[in-house]
């Protein structure tokens, strides 16, 4: 399968290139930092024991027009059959510059990415295998006082993903969204907080990959964190106000 992964230089995103160059995936990565994306690149070389395909690139998914070229770069060498749209980073202290990065990256770089893989995916007959997987997350759930610029822009992607599935199923174009919990990353090793059901990042891409191969919509997982936050977003809102305010302060 022709794979192309933005945020591939850590955490789900490396996992996720990791665990497809295992599968004879050929690769298209991109991240922000080159040294770490460049060691991606030779794990997944490394997975596939030197047989994988892999494209490395730096690439910053908040500049529509460098994404759009990279795609159709990528898709002219050869046609993508499924683009993880991964990139994302955490708020950190929720400053004016942090809270405008946040939305940069997490929702405006979902869209630069998604918009020209469905074009270029639109271009093939309806047989061909296509698929788009955003990365949100269970804080997209609801609203979360502990990280609002984080929990805002997810709950964004994961109602726009979920929305695009319905639209672009006709075409037979497919759509996942991931919720995953607290995975092991970058941002949860920034984290001060208690992380319950806290997961190892290649576990998590077995997890998305196994889904995404049966065309499961919202891959959200773990059980116990989606069923938590699912019943917190559905409370009244003076009641979930409340609990709002018994969540610890975190980083991410």
């Amino acid at each position: 399968m022709n794979t192309l992964i933005t945020g591939a230089s850590s955490g789900i995103g490396e996992a996720l290139a990791i665990a497809c160059a295992a599968r004879g995936d050929a690769l298209f990565l991109c991240g922000r930092d080159e040294a770490r994306l460049n060691a991606v690149a030779e794990k997944c070389r490394a997975a596939s024991n030197g047989s994988a395909t892999v494209a490395a690139r730096v690439v910053d998914v908040t500049d529509a027009d460098a994404v759009e070229r990279w795609i159709g770069e990528c898709d002219q060498t050869a046609p993508l059959e499924r683009v993880f749209a991964n990139a994302g980073v955490s708020t950190g202290e929720e400053t004016a510059a942090n809270v405008r990065r946040t939305f940069a990256t997490n929702a405006i770089g979902v869209v630069n990415t998604v918009l020209p893989a469905v074009e270029a995916m639109r271009k093939r007959p309806e047989s061909a295998n296509r698929q788009i997987v955003i990365t949100a997350s269970i804080a997209g759930y609801g609203p979360l006082k502990a990280c609002p610029s984080y929990s805002a822009t997810k709950a964004c992607v994961k109602t726009w993903g979920l929305a695009l599935r319905g639209m672009l199923a006709p075409e037979g174009i497919k759509v996942s969204v991931v919720c995953p919990g607290f995975v092991r990353s970058r941002i949860t090793d920034a984290n001060t907080c208690p992380m319950p059901f806290f997961m190892e990042a290649d576990r998590a891409a077995r997890v998305i990959l196994g889904r995404a191969d049966r065309n499961v919509g919202l891959i959200a997982f773990p059980w116990p964190m989606r069923l938590g936050t699912w019943a917190l977003s559905i409370l009244p809102w003076r009641a979930n106000e409340l609990l709002n305010r018994l969540l610890p302060k975190k980083v991410i």
